[in-house]
């Protein structure tokens, strides 16, 4: 009976704090913010992926929506991003015994606005870059690209998610 009771209070008691916005599992912190913009990060490097900057948009948005009680609107929000894809570069990362490369690396930089209309101590330019390792022997195409992708835009999402509102 007492392993009952002890449950259903703690059960009760996040409920609570979950609900009243004491706290939030996911460690954002949007404050009084109540919506957020999230502008189309063009793809300003020299090479130039078609889909990425679609890709890096979508799923930025995604995050933010999915980890916080923010409404997504294309204007006018509370929590503004904005940026570009400033570099998508390809280079040998390892050699092997014959003097060629036996793994290559894709690296990502994505320069990121963020302004807070809510608390501006809290806006920021920066760059946030990632990379993803595979090997020379493969093309970067198909699953790949898909892979190393997904890889590297799940790292630079979660760096901005930290960086703008993460309680870390």
């Amino acid at each position: 009976m007492k392993k009952i009771t002890y449950l259903v209070l703690f059960t009760i008691t996040t409920f609570l704090f979950v609900g009243c916005g004491i706290y939030g599992f996911t460690g954002g912190d949007v404050g009084n913010a109540k919506t957020i913009q999230v502008d189309f990060f063009r793809n300003q490097a020299q090479l130039i992926e078609p889909t990425l900057s679609q890709e890096f948009t979508t799923e930025l948005q995604d995050l933010f929506t999915r980890q916080t009680n923010l409404v997504l609107v294309s204007s006018n929000g509370d929590l503004q991003f904005s940026g570009e894809i400033t570099s998508y570069r390809i280079a040998p990362m390892s050699a092997t015994s014959a003097q060629t490369s036996a793994q290559n690396r894709l690296t990502i930089t994505v320069n990121v606005r963020y302004i807070n209309t809510v608390d501006d101590n809290k806006d920021f330019e920066k760059s946030f870059s990632f990379y993803s390792d595979y090997a020379a022997t493969s093309q970067l195409t198909g699953g790949v690209l898909e892979n190393a992708f997904e890889e590297i835009i799940d790292r630079i999402t979660q760096d901005i998610f930290n960086a703008s509102v993460g309680k870390w």
